[in-house]
């Protein structure tokens, strides 16, 4: 466990390094990691600044806060799709199943082609983002709960049902587009990106996965058990109820924000939770740490790709991790299949 961990915190730091270089203007990876360890205070003395200042702006001002909020993106999708599959016992989960996306395509649309957010200035699109977020979960969450508990089955038709009336809503305002260029940049920031990324996206999300990543740790023990059922995992001791309603708290929260700054990155919360219960196995204490790791390094060289094939022009993230996510998702279920047979 300690090993693996490490490796991939290392392969994580190499990533950086050299995802931050790579771009329609490239720079160097000894020249990008110079420049890196010059801003670490100390040490960033002993390092002989030898390089243009246009490298470093392009370094520390246009790609690392990309990077950086790919590994934060990328980690917070695939704990969310482990939280989540674990909640429903069901291994086709993802992050998007209670309609958060589809909630938060809404108001961003709504907001971006009509200006109905502008009143909350720089950061409306993500705000408004979060917001049809957040109200989607709460109706979701209402419509599922029976007797005072969570219902999970209610839980994902309620799920099903408003994430169709979201994805009606928006529909309706994008054929009501004024103009194509608007429709044009809502169709881009859905179908996920990390352009125009900035220092100031990087607080929220961060500070989010670390809290929710300590409360799923603390908690890992719940998470192994419910898998056995609702009623085994109750006569364990486990508080049923609670858990289930921390995590749909939880799931929801890491959903919303990432959306809210990233759009719609599908496949990496399905996908990376198999992958590492094939590698490290089932117990939550590894898969959570693993999947962070691996769903960070995932986005960070997918978002490389997808600024790089059609240079200067980008294409979006969440297309390319479809495409390339599902051939290997469907590659990983025939291997699995096979070696049950």
């Amino acid at each position: 466990m300690g090993k693996v961990c490490t490796a991939l915190a290392v392969i994580a730091v190499l990533t950086m390094i050299l995802a931050t270089g790579m771009g329609p203007v490239t720079v160097a990876p000894l020249t990008t990691a110079k420049i890196l360890i010059s801003r670490i205070p100390l040490v960033g003395n002993l390092i002989d600044h030898s390089w243009q200042q246009l490298d470093e702006n392009i370094i520390l001002g246009l790609r690392l806060p990309r990077v950086c909020l790919g590994l934060v993106v990328g980690a917070s999708l695939a704990v969310c799709g482990v939280t989540m599959q674990a909640l429903v016992r069901n291994n086709l989960a993802d992050p998007f199943i209670l309609g958060v996306s589809s909630g938060a395509a809404a108001f961003a649309t709504l907001g971006m082609l009509f200006g109905a957010f502008s009143f909350l200035g720089t950061y409306s699109l993500s705000i408004s983002a979060f917001i049809g977020s957040a109200v989607t979960i709460i109706f979701v969450y209402m419509i599922s709960r029976v007797r005072g508990r969570i219902n999970i089955m209610q839980l994902l038709l309620s799920g099903v049902a408003i994430s169709m009336i979201m994805d009606g809503i928006t529909s309706i305002i994008k054929l009501s587009a004024p103009n194509a260029l608007g429709l044009h940049n809502a169709e881009f920031w859905m179908s996920g990106s990390l352009a125009g990324a900035k220092w100031a996206y990087l607080t929220l999300p961060l500070a989010v996965l670390l809290i929710c990543m300590t409360v799923l740790m603390i908690n890992y023990r719940g998470l192994n058990l419910l898998l056995l059922g609702e009623e085994s995992a109750g006569a364990l001791g486990v508080n049923v109820s609670r858990l289930q309603k921390m995590l749909v708290l939880l799931t929801s929260l890491m959903a919303g924000v990432t959306i809210a700054v990233s759009g719609t990155i599908g496949f990496v919360g399905l996908m990376v939770p198999h992958f590492t219960r094939l590698w490290v196995g089932g117990d939550h204490k590894r898969v959570l740490p693993v999947s962070a790791l691996l769903g960070g390094i995932l986005v960070v060289w997918v978002d490389v790709a997808a600024r790089c094939l059609i240079a200067p022009e980008e294409m979006p993230v969440g297309v390319l991790t479809a495409v390339i996510g599902g051939p290997m998702f469907i590659w990983m279920l025939k291997k699995r299949g096979g070696q049950r047979a």
